[in-house]
């Protein structure tokens, strides 16, 4: 199993690229409602950018109470049978979306 290099530079931030590299998986869970949530983090990249876990967990809202400030977010290597009984949470696309916002004068 891949881990984190042995001569890793003191300092580095060890970022979602460097996550998917070594074969993690990014476990985001809400502590209110205690919904828990699993990613690879090669999409969580896509979305929020090439960032550590730590940027990851100010970034994210639970998508059931809407809540920042009670969400939590690790790395970690799946067992082999967390491995199999995961369920992902995929990116299907990316959507950006234009408003007309009027004002009357």
């Amino acid at each position: 199993m891949p881990e984190q290099p042995e001569k890793w530079p003191r300092g580095a931030a060890w970022t979602l690229t460097h996550a998917h590299d070594a074969g993690q998986v990014a476990g985001i869970r809400c502590g209110k409602c205690n919904l828990q949530r699993f990613y690879k983090p090669l999409e969580l990249r896509e979305v929020i950018g090439n960032v550590t876990i730590d940027e990851v967990r100010e970034k994210v809202r639970c998508q059931q109470c809407g809540s920042r400030e009670w969400m939590d977010a690790e790395l970690f290597h799946p067992t082999g049978e967390q491995a199999h009984t995961i369920r992902y949470r995929r990116l299907v696309q990316i959507r950006w979306e234009k408003r007309v916002i009027w004002r009357d004068e």
